[in-house]
C-alpha cells in the first residue's frame, strides 16, 4: 500500500491550489442552511469536469447532490459526504467550508489513482447540518442506502476521531385545560400549568431510574394568563437523548405515559408534536482506527485520543444504518471552541489549508485501504453489525 498511499498524497498535493480556492470562496460565500445554493453549483461543477455523474437535489433538498464514480462491476460502495452550510450572523464558524474540497480531493484523488480494482465512490453534498439535520430528511427519502460504509472530515482542535453520538428527539407538549376565575370558581377550572407541573415532576422522577448515559432537559414554551385566572392553556418543550438509539425508544414511550399521566390527574387534554430524530451512531472503532493510521503517518497535527462520547449530530443517522466515521483535523489550538470568531478568522488561513489536505490524503487513503484490501471492509461491516446488535441488548 505504500506506492499507492504516496501516489494518493501526490495527486492532493497536485490539486492544493484549486482546492484552497475553493475552500476560501466557500468561506466567503457563508451560505446558511438550505440556502447553499453557489457553494453546492461550486462543488457539483468541480465533480462534473473531474468525471463523476452529478445529480442534483437529491434526498428532497434543492442543495443536496449525489455524485458517482463507478469502475468496473461488483465492487465495493464507498460514501463520502460533505457539508458546506454556515452559521447564521457569524458565518463559516464550524470549519464546513473545508469539507467539500477534502472530500473532492479525496475522490478525484483515488479515481486517478486506483485502477486495479472495481469500486464505486458516490459523493453526499448534505446541507443544513447547522439547523434541522439535512441528513435526516435526506435519510427518509431514500439517500446513502447505495453505499457500504461512509466517510466524512471536519475542522477542529485535534485530530481525532468521535465514537459515540447522543440519539436526540425533540417533544412539543401543549396541556388544553378550562380557565376559570381562580378566587370565584376555581371548581369550574382545570389548569393547563398543573398538568404542565405534574409532567415536569413526573420527568424529574424517571430520571432517577434511566441510565447514566441518557438525559432528558426541559423548558417551559409558554403559560398565557394571570395568577387570579385558572390557565387555560400551557406549552413545554422536551429534548430525550440517548447514547443508544434504541435505549431511546423506551425513554420515549415513557415520557409518553408521563404526560398522558399528568392530563389525567387534571382533567386536561393535550397534544405532542414531534421534531425530526436524531439517531446515535454506532460504534466504528476499527474503522476509526484505519483512518486515525493515516491521519497518523501523514503526521496530522495535535493527534488525540477518540472522543468516546459527543453530543447530537445528523451523521448519526447515517451512521446508524451503515458504518461510517468523521475524521476531525486539527486547525485551531486546543481548546478553542467552535462556533466562535477565532474559527471564522482562522478558516482561511495556512493551518485551515494543510488540514483540509491532510484530510483530504487520510480520507483517500482509506479508501484505498476498503477497497485494495477487502478483508479490512468486511471487518468494518461485522463489528458494525455486532456493535447494533448489542445496542439491543443494552
Amino acid at each position: 500500500m505504500g506506492p499507492l498511499k504516496q501516489a494518493i498524497e501526490k495527486n492532493i498535493t497536485g490539486r492544493a491550489a484549486g482546492l484552497i480556492a475553493m475552500a476560501d470562496q466557500i468561506h466567503g460565500y457563508k451560505e446558511i442552511s438550505y440556502q447553499e445554493y453557489r457553494s453546492a453549483k461550486l462543488i457539483e461543477t468541480y465533480l462534473e469536469q473531474n468525471g463523476f455523474q452529478v445529480e442534483t437535489g437529491v434526498g428532497g433538498l434543492p442543495t443536496a447532490f449525489r455524485a458517482v464514480y463507478e469502475q468496473g462491476e461488483k465492487g465495493p460502495s464507498i460514501g463520502l459526504l460533505c457539508e458546506y452550510d454556515a452559521l447564521a450572523g457569524l458565518g463559516h464558524g464550524c470549519a464546513h467550508h473545508l469539507q467539500a474540497p477534502a472530500i473532492l480531493g479525496a475522490a478525484c484523488a483515488v479515481k486517478e489513482c486506483l485502477k486495479d480494482f472495481p469500486y464505486r465512490l458516490v459523493v453526499y453534498g448534505t446541507p443544513g447540518e447547522e439547523t434541522s439535520g439535512g441528513k435526516i430528511t435526506m435519510v427518509k427519502n431514500g439517500c446513502f442506502q447505495d453505499i457500504d460504509v461512509a466517510l466524512m472530515v471536519h475542522g477542529g482542535d485535534h485530530t481525532q476521531v468521535d465514537v459515540k453520538s447522543m440519539a436526540l428527539v425533540t417533544a412539543h407538549v401543549a396541556f388544553h385545560g378550562v380557565a376559570a376565575h381562580a378566587a370565584i370558581a376555581p371548581d369550574k377550572g382545570r389548569s393547563a400549568l398543573d398538568a404542565m407541573i405534574l409532567m415536569f415532576n413526573g420527568i424529574e422522577f424517571l430520571r432517577e431510574h434511566i441510565k447514566e448515559d441518557s438525559r432528558i432537559h426541559y423548558t417551559v414554551d409558554e403559560v398565557p394568563g394571570h395568577q387570579n385566572s385558572v390557565p387555560s392553556l400551557a406549552k413545554a418543550s422536551m429534548d430525550i437523548r440517548s447514547y443508544n438509539s434504541l435505549y431511546l425508544d423506551g425513554l420515549v414511550d415513557w415520557v409518553k405515559d408521563i404526560v398522558k399521566g399528568a392530563a389525567l390527574m387534571t382533567g386536561t387534554t393535550y397534544d405532542i408534536s414531534w421534531d425530526d430524530r436524531f439517531e446515535s451512531k454506532v460504534p466504528a472503532r476499527y474503522l476509526n482506527q484505519l483512518v486515525m493510521a493515516n491521519a497518523e503517518w501523514l503526521k496530522a497535527p495535535a493527534m488525540a485520543p477518540a472522543r468516546e462520547k459527543t453530543g447530537s449530530t445528523d451523521f448519526g443517522n447515517v451512521t446508524f444504518s451503515v458504518p461510517g466515521t468523521c475524521l476531525r483535523l486539527a486547525f485551531v489550538d486546543p481548546g478553542t471552541p467552535s462556533h466562535t470568531v477565532e474559527w471564522v478568522e482562522q478558516g482561511v488561513g495556512e493551518r485551515a489549508h494543510t488540514a483540509m489536505l491532510m484530510g483530504a490524503k487520510a480520507i483517500g487513503m482509506t479508501v484505498c485501504d476498503l477497497i485494495a484490501e477487502p478483508e479490512k471492509l468486511q471487518q468494518v461491516q461485522d463489528e458494525f453489525r455486532q456493535n447494533k446488535a448489542a445496542m439491543a441488548k443494552a
